[in-house]
């Protein structure tokens, strides 16, 4: 029987490897409420590894009103304040009090006719970047394009989306393929 090949990142835990097979550099393409998620998400995994908010994934969306920013962007102190004594999620009161900020931020884009996921594939012109990495230290941490995106992202409003975190978001909702080249999901996503 013949290994199946991943990303060397992988550390062999089922959590991991589900999100790496199924999700990861998957693209998202019409489900902004999904890639607030993920930027959230990616927002409250600055310091910790990835794992740790996968193990808090769905104590996250429980926590968040599922991630919907129409919901988040109502939430008032007593609310922020709960979300703090929630030891199912990451209690840090920067990151906590940054989820009203990008709510509103996000549903600012709307009112401009501007979904989240058509405002993060415009800076590609709608096409996935197909890299062509073969191991994961030649995948660099951020980007000319994350640079940008994050510059654009700060001038609105948005907290907690530095350069790094927003290059994690690119890779994670599949605007970039950094699957290593002898990944299985490499060539299943390479468009």
């Amino acid at each position: 029987m013949t290994e199946v090949k991943r990303c060397e990142w992988l550390n062999g835990k089922d959590l991991y490897t589900h999100y790496h097979d199924t999700e990861w550099g998957v693209p998202l393409r019409h489900d902004d409420q999904k890639m607030f998620e993920f930027l959230i998400l990616e927002g409250f995994q600055a310091g910790l590894s990835w794992y740790t908010i996968l193990s808090k994934r769905e104590n996250f969306r429980n926590a968040l009103d599922n991630f919907d920013p129409n919901i988040i962007a109502l939430y008032d102190n007593h609310k922020l304040e709960n979300l703090m004594q929630n030891s199912g999620i990451i209690r840090n009161r920067l990151k906590i009090n940054s989820l009203v900020i990008n709510a509103k931020a996000c549903l600012a884009l709307k009112e401009e006719g501007i979904g989240l996921c058509e405002y993060f594939w415009a800076f590609t012109d709608g096409e996935v970047i197909q890299n062509n990495f073969k191991k994961t230290s030649d995948i660099p941490a951020k980007t000319e394009l994350s640079d940008r995106i994050s510059k654009d992202l700060k001038k609105r409003g948005f907290k907690f989306i530095g350069s790094t975190i927003i290059y994690a978001h690119l890779q994670a909702c599949g605007i970039v393929n950094d699957h290593i080249q002898s990944c299985f999901r490499y060539n299943e996503l390479k468009t």
